[in-house]
């Protein structure tokens, strides 16, 4: 029995059986996910006892959903009823920091933070950094998290050079390592990537590091309209500074998330009166004064595509006002946010974009607000629609006029369980069926968290 086999493997301490399973287990931090209670937790503490995990539950017939911090907003680690949640909590280690070679490597329980913290007397960063610093690095390989700093260094594919990985068959692969070229067959290393744990479960990932700038600063900049946000956001991104975030705020959030913050920006009543969006803009360098010259460079673009006036933030109003939009999905939360769209497209589309939202949001009764990585072109919308049906029509019809722009349904949050339908519905099903037949080379059991994606296949085949 697979309850037997897993105390067998992971010892008695490390796993968590029917009613001693914590309801924290039973779902991700999706608005509107439906909590599903496994019948066990597992917390491996090596890549051998994963793969003797994979192994007894591929024996079993038993699907297998896993787990780094929980922090993901599509039900990406919803578990399957009946089945059983690998829990990465006691894997997190960071096993080196490579200087030499700009490296460092991971278990995929460590965090973002603690990651942080360690790289710091070093002098260097893991620039990825989705909003969420409990996130963990497993959950961030999984769905190729983003965050606001991709428009400067990409997001976590571009930082990720190798990987070790346990299939669904048990069988234990390494990909890629420190060097960050390769021309040496299919890359497994990005396919694993923004799998969502369907294909297999990391154990190990290796990181490119960057040299950490010292100095920053956050230049505020509200505009009459997100048309003229959007049409200064290219020349900003090619000014040659290479701004580290250019997020646009919609007067809605920017009023929610300073209020959840307790921020007086300190912006005058006659601009912030004429103001329906705000462009907020990082910059960061090595050296003070070269810093300077580039905020003041900046500072007098910004004011001459269309601003209404620029504003040098204070150190800790920039500081504060940048953590507030990072915490602009709990501040939804709080307010009762039905649920989260996070398309992206073309960034010279969004005017058009949020202009076709707004109709949609008003034809169905329904508040839409939202910010988002202008820089990039990844659209954050809360919807406040509490009829399910009516609901689900205005999710699909948002983001179909976000695929009819030439955009993707989800640009860092994953599919998961929760946008899976409007992938079923909406993208090629040649390119569905391709991915299933991919899944099944990775996991011919299918116990790799089905139902993450798209709909799972029957679980009938048993190793032998």
């Amino acid at each position: 029995m697979i309850d037997d086999l897993l105390v067998a493997i992971a010892g008695s301490a490390n796993v968590d059986l029917g009613a001693q399973v914590p309801e924290d287990a039973t779902h991700d931090e999706a608005l509107g996910e439906t909590p599903v209670q496994p019948r066990a937790v597992v917390r491996p503490g090596s890549t051998a006892e994963v793969a003797a995990v994979v192994r007894a539950a591929g024996a079993e017939g038993v699907p297998l959903t896993a787990r780094g911090s929980g922090t993901g907003l599509s039900g990406g680690c919803t578990p399957v009823e009946g089945g059983v949640v690998v829990s990465f909590e006691r894997m997190n280690r960071i096993l080196e920091i490579d200087t030499a070679n700009h490296v460092a490597i991971v278990q995929p329980g460590v965090t973002l933070a603690e990651l942080d913290v360690a790289l710091l007397p070093h002098g260097l960063i893991y620039p990825v950094f989705p909003g969420e610093q409990s996130a963990s690095l497993g959950g961030n390989v999984a769905s190729n998290a983003g965050g606001m700093r991709a428009v400067k260094y990409g997001v976590t594919r571009h930082h990720v050079l190798g990987i070790e990985m346990v299939l669904g068959t048990g069988e234990v692969l390494i990909a890629g390592g420190r060097y960050v070229k390769s021309t040496s067959g299919y890359d497994l290393t990005q396919l694993i990537i923004g799998s969502e744990g369907t294909l297999a479960l990391v154990t190990e990932a290796t990181l490119r590091l960057h040299p950490r700038p010292e100095y920053h600063s956050t230049l505020l900049a509200p505009f009459a309209t997100v048309e003229q946000i959007a049409l200064a956001v290219p020349p900003i991104v090619v000014s040659g500074v290479e701004p580290l975030l250019v997020e646009y705020i919609d007067l809605v959030s920017m009023a929610g998330i300073t209020a959840n913050a307790g921020i007086d920006l300190g912006i005058p009543g006659d601009i912030s009166e004429r103001a329906l969006a705000y462009l907020v803009i990082v910059l960061e360098n090595h050296q003070a004064q070269r810093l300077e010259e580039d905020v003041l460079a900046l500072a007098g673009q910004v004011a001459g595509l269309g601003a209404l006036d620029v504003y040098v933030l204070p150190d800790q109003a920039g500081t504060q006002l940048i953590e507030a939009r990072e915490r602009a999905f709990w501040a939804s939360k709080a307010n009762g946010a039905d649920d989260l769209v996070d398309v992206v497209v073309p960034r010279a589309s969004i005017p058009s974009y949020l202009e076709t939202v707004n109709q949609l949001a008003s034809t169905t009764g329904s508040l839409v607000v939202g910010c988002g990585h202008a820089g990039d072109g990844n659209v954050h919308l809360s919807v406040w629609q509490s009829d399910p049906e009516v609901r689900h029509r205005l999710l699909h019809d948002i983001i179909t006029t976000g695929l009819a722009l030439g955009g993707a349904i989800s640009g860092e949050h994953g599919i998961g369980t929760m946008k899976r339908s409007f992938l079923a519905d909406l993208e090629d099903p040649g390119k569905i069926e391709l991915m299933r037949r991919i899944k099944a080379a990775f996991d011919p059991l299918g116990i790799l968290n089905p139902g993450t994606i798209f709909e799972p296949a029957l679980v009938s085949a048993v190793l032998p």
